[in-house]
């Protein structure tokens, strides 16, 4: 399953295709969107991205700039995204107002998200000291190794299955502006080997001293995940928790009720899921009286009545 759109927006900026070679009228101010540059190798079979690129930078003022949208480069399977984010990371001269950018964005129509071929993404985080938001979709032959960023705020890697050793360097890094952390962990059989004892230092609240927002998202462990965070000394200060799209059962959500209170969160995410109607009404009766919004959306059932081993990840290929 790879239940994934195109981005409707970053940095709070509505997405734009960017269309070289088109009369379509005018285009909005290079500020007022989040721009996607993308080619499709079965129909923009004479053109590049790295062509599509430079009439981008050419047609739109890069110093305006502030999110860009990194689309399908060709046939993302067979050419990593070091194509496109060397483009990106050598035009920093002339993107100089930018704030956030998106590596990946891909359906399933284009490429199935474990074959986007991605690499060091961190790439990015020096090139653009300013940057404040990064996302990334595809795990496979995805690096990002320790580093340090003064100003990112939010960081979401979106996978069927994510590398320990990702996480490992994620959690490594330095990067004390960071708000909101996302993370699509996956499936063991894409590539999704993170367990819980690899969240520890996460969960232990003394990295990333200003996130208030966390997703442990689409995992075949979500219950231990649950299990985890009900004792994390983290939850304390987050706003915001996102469990959502995994394999979460009645054992993870009644964790959950069982430990630290959650009363204080703004959100708890959980649609998607593998609850009883029962657990279901126990999570919001404890929660929604204090002002806490409950999402338990997409009730699932696991396939061919087969029990916990039945459940499934929102996306895994």
């Amino acid at each position: 399953m790879s239940d994934v759109d195109h981005l409707h927006a970053l940095l709070g900026l509505p997405a734009v295709d960017f269309q070289s070679g088109t009369d379509g009228g005018p285009r909005p101010a290079a500020d007022t969107a989040a721009w996607r540059v993308r080619v499709d190798p079965y129909e923009d079979e004479d053109r590049t991205w790295e062509q599509e690129f430079a009439a981008f930078l050419e047609t739109v003022d890069p110093a305006g700039v502030r999110a860009l949208i990194i689309g399908q480069w060709g046939e993302s399977y067979e050419e990593d995204s070091s194509f496109p984010i060397g483009l990106v990371t050598a035009a920093a001269d002339r993107l100089t107002s930018l704030e956030a950018v998106f590596v990946g964005d891909l359906t399933m129509e284009e490429s199935e998200i474990s074959w986007i071929q991605q690499s060091d993404v961190t790439a990015l985080l020096a090139a653009y000291p300013a940057l404040v938001e990064l996302g990334v979709r595809g795990g496979t032959d995805l690096v990002f190794p320790p580093t340090r960023h003064e100003r990112l705020r939010s960081l979401t890697i979106e996978t069927g299955g994510l590398p320990v050793a990702v996480v490992r360097g994620v959690l490594d890094s330095e990067l004390p502006s960071l708000e909101r952390l996302d993370l699509w962990l996956g499936v063991s059989a894409y590539g999704g080997d993170t367990d819980v004892a690899d969240l520890a230092t996460l969960l232990s609240g003394t990295r990333f001293p200003a996130l208030h927002h966390l997703g442990l998202r689409n995992s075949e462990v979500e219950n231990e995940i649950a299990a985890a965070i009900a004792s994390a000394p983290l939850v304390a200060r987050l706003r915001t928790l996102d469990l959502s799209c995994g394999t979460l059962g009645d054992e993870g959500a009644a964790a959950l009720l069982e430990g630290q209170p959650l009363t204080h969160l703004d959100v708890l995410d959980l649609h998607h899921h593998f609850l009883s109607e029962p657990v279901e009404r126990r999570i919001a009766e404890a929660l929604e009286p204090y002002g806490v919004r409950v999402d338990l959306s997409d009730r699932c059932t696991p396939w061919d009545d087969r029990g916990a081993e039945g459940r499934y990840t929102t996306v895994s290929e």
